[in-house]
């Protein structure tokens, strides 16, 4: 019981994250979140790789990367615009990108490995 007191004890708090500053100007970063909005409302919840082969169709011009548009992702959620959830399927967890007034019946379960 003491060793698991001193163990918890020696463990260091994680640190406390800033809010994302995006280095884009706002008219570009609103013309990104826009088609970020409209493909996950669209499509319905999707993963970061799903997200980032659509959003790759529609050819945005100021989304360069796909680390750009994780950060991106990252601040939308910040600013719950959308949310992320998590798809437990058995030992594997799938993180999926929704809206906020998605239904839960309408998300595809476990759809990606059936496929």
């Amino acid at each position: 019981m003491f060793g698991t007191l001193m163990r918890c004890m020696a463990k260091k708090p994680k640190p406390k994250m800033k809010p994302i500053e995006l280095k884009t100007p706002p008219e570009q970063t609103q013309t990104i979140t826009r088609a970020i909005f409209d493909v996950v409302r669209e499509h319905g919840p999707l993963t970061i790789t799903d997200a980032w082969e659509r959003l790759k169709f529609v050819g945005i011009k100021g989304l360069a990367s796909k680390r750009q548009m994780k950060i991106v992702l990252r601040w939308m959620r910040e600013r719950q615009k959308l949310r992320l959830i998590c798809n437990h399927d058995g030992p594997h967890k799938q993180f999926l990108y929704t809206t906020w007034f998605t239904k839960p019946k309408a998300m595809p379960w476990g759809s990606s490995s059936q496929q």
